[in-house]
């Protein structure tokens, strides 16, 4: 073996000697991280047999609407009974100019567009 060969094999001794240690203190920094995060972290077994947690949530899309109530709707001095109670709320909690306009549209079929005026 050359004095050159010598020279490169104990480069990459070394270099394989940094890489291994740089492994292993990045493995070491990951489990200190995972560490620190376990602690912080509350299971879900622990919460729904501890603190009796319901896991569910339900929803309002699938009920069959009741159509025999109106709920009113004023706007210009004319009512409209819209069928649906959230929309009626919706549309009272709107700015007075914006009910004009939804009423303009689609009651009165008043168009917006340019090419109308």
């Amino acid at each position: 073996m050359t004095e050159y060969e010598a020279y490169q094999e104990h480069i990459r001794y070394t270099h394989d000697t940094y890489c291994r240690i740089v492994i292993r203190h990045a493995s070491f920094d990951a489990a200190r991280l995972l560490a620190a995060r376990w602690k912080r972290e509350i299971s879900l077994e622990y919460l729904t047999e501890e603190k009796f947690v319901p896991l569910s949530t339900t929803d309002e899309y699938f009920q069959v609407p009741d159509y025999g109530e109106t709920y009113p709707f004023s706007v210009r001095g004319q009512t409209i009974f819209l069928d649906s109670r959230s929309l009626a709320a919706a549309l009272a909690e709107l700015p007075e100019q914006t009910q004009e306009e939804i009423f303009l549209y689609y009651f009165q079929h008043f168009d917006f567009s340019p090419m109308t005026r």
